[in-house]
């Protein structure tokens, strides 16, 4: 779930949920911590791969025609 804080501004984006979780994961992950990469450094190597996935597959529904009946993708 998506990590919201009370002094935060809330993010009206589309995808923000998936967005916000994504950014954490990887600026939280060792990759990056402890061995000093860049983010998307540690993101050709795999880290973090699901959350990749699901903010592309978010970002793609709103292209997608038919989502104007489904609904978006992701939180």
């Amino acid at each position: 779930m998506p990590k919201y804080y009370e002094d935060k501004e809330e993010d009206n984006r589309a995808c923000a949920g998936i967005r916000e979780d994504f950014k954490t994961c990887l600026l939280q992950h060792d990759c990056v911590v402890k061995e000093g990469k860049m983010p998307s450094e540690c993101l050709k190597e795999g880290h973090c791969k699901a959350l990749q996935t699901s903010f592309f597959e978010c970002k793609r529904s709103m292209l997608d025609t038919r989502s104007r009946f489904r609904g978006r993708k992701g939180y």
